[in-house]
């Protein structure tokens, strides 16, 4: 991006975090939407729909307090643990394919996490309302500090501290995500809803899903690292 002032114009090298962002998470998005198209074209052997998986699964890990809902839009299914509903997306609820089971699946491995405490997530959950704040706030903060005070402002710093929050947060989903895929795969096999063959087309798409939170971890760091160069480390000259 370009600046204007009295010297002229000048190129904000530093932009290219940005871009560099932005392109991982297009890529990460285009990979799992690619690949769940690709392996939803692939019906299970065991005929089973997504919302008859998810049942099944939690039934076998003597889970019965959950219920299993339909909601719209692509791939927005979640596991609600304040409501105790698995809700999933209307081409996994009624979808009898490899990856509308395996991402049924993915739910139900959030779920069980939920059920054994699983350190992690209760990591991320403590962490949510501050991360929440964090992103809302810290650029309002960084760019009143920088009017008020200059770059130094302790204000910049409080911003550049709010926005790590979100950072923090992104990393904590990482072992959340890979930790609910694994334990949905190795319980697909257990239980027999899916073969070996199948097992290893559900295995890519939650792989891909899982890029998505890398790709995301990736832009917020390059995003806060943008910030730093443009903000942190600097004092006023008064």
């Amino acid at each position: 991006m370009y600046y204007g002032g009295m010297m002229g114009y000048y190129l904000d090298p530093t932009w290219i975090l940005v871009i560099i962002g932005a392109v991982l998470s297009m890529a990460a998005s285009a990979k799992v939407n690619n690949t769940f198209n690709k392996y939803s074209k692939v019906r299970s052997m065991s005929g089973m729909t997504g919302a008859e998986a998810a049942k099944r699964l939690l039934n076998s890990q003597g889970i019965y307090d959950v219920q299993v809902r339909s909601v719209g839009g692509q791939l927005t299914d979640h596991y609600d643990p304040r409501t105790k509903t698995v809700n999933l997306s209307d081409s996994v609820y009624g979808s009898t394919s490899v990856a509308a089971i395996g991402v049924a699946a993915h739910e139900c491995g959030h779920v069980m996490q939920d059920n054994t405490g699983y350190i992690p997530l209760k990591l991320r959950a403590a962490i949510v309302p501050a991360a929440n704040i964090g992103s809302k706030a810290a650029l309002p903060l960084i760019i009143l500090g920088v009017i008020i005070g200059g770059a130094g402002s302790p204000l910049v710093n409080v911003g550049l501290i709010l926005f790590s929050l979100a950072v923090i947060f992104q990393l904590v989903t990482l072992p959340v995500e890979f930790n609910a895929s694994n334990r949905a795969v190795t319980l697909l096999g257990q239980v027999g809803i899916l073969g070996d063959q199948e097992l290893g087309y559900t295995r890519k798409v939650l792989g891909a899903a899982a890029l998505t939170y890398v790709a995301a971890l990736a832009a917020t760091v390059l995003q806060l690292l943008r910030l730093v160069i443009l903000f942190g480390g600097r004092r006023n000259d008064d």
